[in-house]
């Protein structure tokens, strides 16, 4: 357990350190290929292609995360300590979610509207043809906020309970469901991982949720965070992302809207102004949750060594 907490820590600073390499050898790259190659939906008949994504994601999952649990399960300490904080910042994404949400604000900033709609597109899968400049900020903070989860609490949190390889399972599925979760003609091959995403994340979504309202209680915004939390964590669709996205909104004062969709929160102030406070707001959640996964492993493994 003290190895495991260890890593927690040591996989956080490699990925502030590292940020996540551009490289198609890349395991997360690697594996979207491999998605990519058996998911698609016109290579089998209608009447199997819920079948196609049961199996197919348990194959990819299973895949993906046998390295991970070779690693914990017959390295010796010394190299487990030294390959596995890589290993997990393979499935954790928080520098990377800032870098792609500043990049954003900086395309608006220096080459304008243009600029800032094609950046954010790279983030989205919305049309960012006709979004003004709220409305692109909107779509960057409301990817940051949503992945928040996604990208750092749920990888944390499979971490602290089943190792390497529950780090790795969960990275698969939200990979399976970013690539295949949609209601189009990806809909019955992408059924069975979209809802495995969804159980997934809902205990670590909530403990986002939990970890948020006490930052925004610390800095005296816990009645705005909690009023938001209760009117619009349900107007996402899906019961999991409205969470973090309505706690930070109404904690920092922000209002995010897909247009047509949803609006959560209340505009106090633009996203421009707030954008600083939005990425505190991330960063806090991650250091946290950290903080309080590692106090506990450090405890249990005190209790099962006593």
């Amino acid at each position: 357990m003290a190895a495991a907490a260890v890593v927690v820590a040591a996989a956080l600073l490699v990925d502030r350190l590292l940020g996540d390499p551009h490289s198609r050898y890349h395991p997360v790259a690697v594996l979207g290929r491999f998605i990519g190659w058996w998911g698609v939906p016109d290579r089998y008949p209608l009447r199997i292609q819920r079948v196609v994504g049961v199996a197919g994601t348990l194959a990819t999952v299973a895949l993906f995360a046998a390295p991970f649990a070779l690693v914990e399960f017959a390295a010796p300490w010394y190299l487990y300590l030294l390959i596995a904080p890589f290993l997990l910042k393979v499935c954790l994404a928080w520098r990377a979610l800032e870098e792609h949400t500043v990049a954003v604000a900086r395309a608006l900033r220096d080459g304008g509207i243009d600029a800032g709609r094609s950046t954010v597109g790279m983030m989205v899968s919305r049309d960012t043809a006709r979004l003004d400049r709220e409305h692109v900020l909107s779509a960057a903070y409301e990817s940051m906020t949503e992945n928040l989860v996604d990208s750092i609490i749920s990888p944390l949190f499979y971490f602290g309970i089943f190792g390497l390889a529950g780090a790795a399972g969960f990275r698969a599925v939200n990979t399976l469901d970013a690539m295949l979760g949609y209601r189009d003609e990806r809909l019955r091959i992408g059924w069975f991982p979209a809802r495995v995403d969804d159980v997934a994340n809902f205990i670590p979504a909530r403990l986002t949720g939990l970890v948020l309202l006490a930052y925004f209680a610390a800095k005296g915004r816990f009645a705005p965070a909690w009023a938001v939390l209760c009117r619009d964590r349900k107007k996402r669709p899906g019961f999991n992302g409205g969470i973090p996205m309505a706690v930070i909104a109404g904690g920092v004062g922000i209002r995010l809207e897909k247009p047509g969709v949803y609006t959560i929160g209340d505009p106090e102030r633009t996203l421009a102004e707030a954008g600083a406070g939005i990425v505190r707001a991330v960063r806090a959640a991650t250091v946290i949750f950290a903080i309080l996964e590692i106090a506990a492993l450090f405890l249990l493994g005190y209790m099962c060594y006593r």
